[in-house]
């Protein structure tokens, strides 16, 4: 068996990362003021958290129509149309000052958000050779969430001259730019050995002839998958995104002040984005199973000591441990979905993998909420450090323990 093609990273970095760092630049530089922009169109306190909400049901109702949209105009145009779309509903927040204009604006961003991440997942999954695989989605989830990082920066520089306004025009800014960046993305490359890609042409044809990659299709011939290893995505999506709330809401507990509170959250934030390139070379190297459960049993752990800390060094600890397990799993859940995703069908194959992991996001917070209503706070954060350590058991029990393909 010959070696694998050379491949660098480095020879697509600016078509297929630069469009994400923008999009996430543009995401993270509204994202702090949504709340107050419904404020100051005359919305309750209780209807800006709900509008805040929206742009996370409008990347959930919209996975599937996502895959949709991505077969049928392919990775890079779904890119570059979400991007436009995304610019179009900053605009709208940005122009038009209205709460209802403003609030289907903020639901627009969410639909372009599922367009944009499905579309990206597949480009990288077609572009980038198996061995590199767990290396280019965990950068681009880092690449992701570095913009996210600037964002906010960005938005309150300009703030001061132009009112909350400025956030979303440096929000509409990036995101026209992530638009001509991805215009210049390569065709997806079809240099495959021969063999493999009379194979994969043979498949393809039985597989259209007898099962049309239709969502229906997709789900029914992949439910083992959806069934197992999907209820692992569910549960690491739901304890990222509780991580996100309980380190301030401990803090809180603590009596810190704002200027602590986000000192530590930054700290977190700061070795989060720090270690997701090192994990996703273990991943290509040993396996995912390397890097998968490290990260859910260091966020267990970092959550079951959260309710035990009582000072700010105990807390930072607490909230490092969470930061270095949230990062090394960057870009795992794409990795996996990457890894039992189809040939045929892979858009509608990964647009139920991310409707599977918006609805962790969602339940997450949920439950974390339920239970601190009825409990207590810490009760909340210790039923969340509990459903990380689930989470390992069910990725160690089901993935591979190799980096060998899981068809393979």
């Amino acid at each position: 068996m010959s070696e694998p093609a050379p491949f660098s990273l480095r020879s697509i970095a600016v078509p297929a990362f630069g469009p994400s760092l923008l999009f996430g630049i543009g995401e993270g530089a509204i994202l702090p003021v949504v709340a107050l922009s419904v404020r100051n169109l005359g919305g309750s306190v209780a209807l800006a958290a709900l509008v805040v909400t929206l742009i996370g049901i409008g990347s959930l109702v919209s996975n599937l129509p996502a895959s949709v949209l991505t077969t049928r105009y392919g990775e890079r145009w779904a890119i570059v149309g979400a991007s436009v779309w995304c610019a179009l509903a900053m605009a709208i927040c940005m122009l038009v000052p209205h709460l209802a204009a403003f609030t289907l604006g903020v639901f627009m961003i969410g639909m372009a958000s599922a367009v944009f991440n499905l579309a990206r997942q597949s480009y990288l999954t077609e572009a980038v050779p198996f061995h590199y695989r767990a290396r280019a989605l965990s950068t681009l989830g880092g690449v992701m969430r570095i913009g996210l990082f600037i964002g906010p920066f960005l938005g309150a520089a300009v703030i001061p001259f132009f009112g909350l306004a400025g956030a979303y025009g440096v929000g509409v800014i990036a995101l026209v730019l992530s638009a001509g960046l991805a215009v210049g993305m390569p065709e997806l490359p079809g240099e495959r050995p021969a063999a493999a890609l009379a194979a994969a042409a043979a498949a393809a044809a039985s597989d259209v002839a007898h099962r049309p990659p239709t969502i229906r299709a997709v789900s029914s011939s992949h439910a083992r998958v959806f069934l197992t290893v999907g209820i692992g995505v569910i549960l690491v999506s739901a304890v990222r995104a509780s991580r996100q709330a309980v380190v301030p809401l401990w803090a809180d507990h603590l009596g810190l002040d704002a200027a602590t509170t986000s000192l530590i959250y930054g700290l977190a934030s700061g070795l989060d984005m720090l270690v997701f390139y090192p994990a996703g070379k273990v991943m290509d190297r040993k396996g995912r199973a390397w890097v998968a459960l490290p990260s859910m049993i260091c966020m267990g752990a970092g959550l079951l000591c959260l309710p035990l800390s009582h000072s700010a060094t105990t807390l930072l600890i607490a909230a490092l441990i969470l930061g270095f397990g949230n990062g090394i799993g960057s870009g795992m859940i794409m990795t996996l979905g990457a890894d039992y995703s189809p040939v045929v069908g892979r858009a509608h194959f990964l647009g139920i993998w991310r409707l599977l992991a918006d609805l962790g996001s969602t339940g997450g917070p949920a439950l974390l909420s339920a239970a601190t209503a009825l409990f207590s706070l810490a009760t909340g954060i210790f039923c969340t450090g509990l459903i990380a350590i689930v989470a390992a058991a069910v990725l160690g029990y089901w993935i591979p323990r190799t980096a060998r393909h899981p068809a393979g």
